[in-house]
């Protein structure tokens, strides 16, 4: 087990690492479009690279079928792994619509030796979605 400290220190250490390791500017939370943002998730137990949506009801709702109907395109030419969970909720409570890769494989961030197979997934995962997003923008945001 690690203390809070421990554990928060390895956490900073790996983001770093990762920044340093793979420099790019991603677009995350700059998609210029309110409530869509795609984040890196990786904790004790998983790895994700995820597209949130968590704006109203309303706007998820109007973002969730445009993304549905570009589904096919998604799995079959980026992601044919991505996971579609119209209603997930975060550990807050909170109701959001999730988009999301999940890497296969026992991973901790609290494992130094996880690190590496992590950053790989997560650069190869969020270039895909970025290119698919870059490449959809004008029809998603319609």
């Amino acid at each position: 087990m690690f203390s809070k400290e421990e554990s928060r220190k390895l956490r900073e250490e790996f983001w770093i690492s990762f920044g340093k390791s793979f420099p790019r500017k991603w677009i995350l939370y700059d998609t210029k479009l309110k409530g869509f943002a795609f984040k890196f998730h990786f904790d004790t137990k998983s790895a994700l690279v995820v597209l949130d949506l968590e704006d109203d009801l309303e706007n998820r709702i109007n973002f969730w079928e445009k993304l549905q109907s570009l589904k096919t395109i998604l799995t079959d030419e980026f992601l044919p792994e991505a996971i579609f969970e119209e209603e997930y909720y975060l550990e807050n409570g909170k109701e959001i619509s999730r988009i999301y890769v999940n890497l296969n494989q026992k991973v901790s961030i609290h494992n130094k030796n996880s690190w590496r197979d992590v950053m790989e997934f997560f650069v190869e995962k969020m270039t895909l979605f970025e290119t698919f997003f870059e490449e959809y923008r004008d029809f998603i945001d319609s």
